[in-house]
């Protein structure tokens, strides 16, 4: 019997979620391995070599560490859940004129579902993840916290987990920094894994070319969406573009076109296959409305509730008052102008280290 009760530790080969299995492991844990397989790396069609948690070396380099600690290891597949939610959503959002976080949508529609799924046919208690950050409670509501490596945090992409996940899941790495993983790792004898590096790629579009990905995935996107105009905030044409898809909002370079001064992309206009270029003033907005909003510290909040909201991933985030709206929609009010709004990126609220909860940017407002 073990002594902590067991865990379904989520493990890709790479050096975070290693060493989550070898701490829980050593603090008594019985520790049951599980990787993942979510996508071919084949049907990307890019041009590198296979990397990354998908890769047989990653898988092998997981099953190498159960067989060392003397846990059990098992391998599923995923891939037809995975390409039809994540996949799918990717292209359709930026079909759609929007900019996706498909990392965010796997962890709360696919990956977290596929171990809580697993754990229970395994009889595990819990699952884990090499996810640097914290899980905090107050009045039975579990939510996530800051990790205390800031420059690691994760709790940007984890807003979207369910209040059963939380109760559930456990963040060994959240109260540690990254040098001092590796050197556990190091210290555990796994010289090569502490120097291993790390991918910051879409796990499908591991040569970091979205636009390339697009073009596979949608037969004939090119020829039917080449030639579209760049339009000003006025709407006068300022020249041709190669396809609404291939830009986001708030890009400047790669534009394709010279008017003399740095311009950028400030709205997309799928319908009519246009895309509006600004001077960067153009793109500051006060408010925003987030539609499929999860609460994580609160069941709801009050009008008004001040908090720090976050509009990308290496975003510092800006102080903001956050007003609940009909069928999951929150408004965001800025008390500061925020500048590259994007559709479809994640909108993360925070009260102080605390991630009260999140939700996916409809789109930006300005007063």
């Amino acid at each position: 019997m073990s002594k902590h009760g067991k865990v379904l530790v989520a493990m890709s080969g790479g050096i975070d979620s290693t060493v989550t299995a070898m701490m829980l492991h050593e603090e008594g844990y019985e520790v049951v391995g599980i990787t993942m397989k979510t996508w071919d790396y084949a049907n990307s069609g890019g041009n590198k070599k296979e990397t990354g948690c998908c890769s047989l070396d990653s898988i092998n380099d997981a099953r190498q560490v159960a067989v060392d600690m003397g846990f059990h290891h098992f391998i599923i597949d995923i891939r037809s859940e995975f390409g039809d939610y994540v996949v799918d959503n990717f292209v359709d959002e930026y079909m759609a004129g929007r900019t996706p976080n498909p990392c965010v949508l796997c962890n709360t529609h696919i990956k977290w579902n596929a171990l809580l799924k697993r754990a229970d046919a395994l009889d595990c208690e819990f699952i884990a993840t090499g996810h640097y950050a914290i899980i905090n409670e107050q009045e039975g509501r579990r939510y996530v916290s800051r990790a205390v490596d800031q420059n690691k945090d994760q709790s940007y992409v984890l807003w979207g987990l369910s209040q059963e996940c939380l109760h559930r899941s456990r963040f060994p790495l959240g109260g540690y920094t990254k040098p001092e993983i590796r050197q556990m790792a190091k210290d555990w004898g796994y010289e090569e894994l502490s120097k291993k590096a790390e991918s910051y790629e879409i796990c499908f579009v591991p040569d970091n070319d979205y636009r390339s990905f697009l073009k596979r995935k949608v037969d004939g996107l090119e020829a039917s969406v080449a030639g579209g105009e760049f339009v000003d905030t006025q709407g006068k044409v300022l020249g041709k573009h190669q396809g609404y898809p291939f830009y986001t909002v708030g890009q400047r370079k790669g534009l394709g076109i010279a008017l003399g001064e740095p311009m950028f992309v400030t709205a997309i206009d799928p319908e009519h296959n246009r895309v509006v270029l600004g001077r960067e003033e153009d793109l500051v907005r006060n408010g925003m409305d987030v539609h499929g909003v999860n609460f994580m510290k609160y069941a709801s909040i009050p009008d008004g509730l001040e908090a720090v909201t976050k509009i990308r991933y290496r975003d510092q985030g800006t102080l903001s008052q956050l007003y609940q709206m009909e069928n999951g929609k929150v408004r965001v009010e800025f008390l500061a102008n925020v500048k590259g709004i994007a559709p479809g990126q994640s909108a993360v609220f925070y009260e102080g280290e605390d991630v009260v909860g999140g939700g996916i940017i409809w789109h930006g407002t300005k007063n």
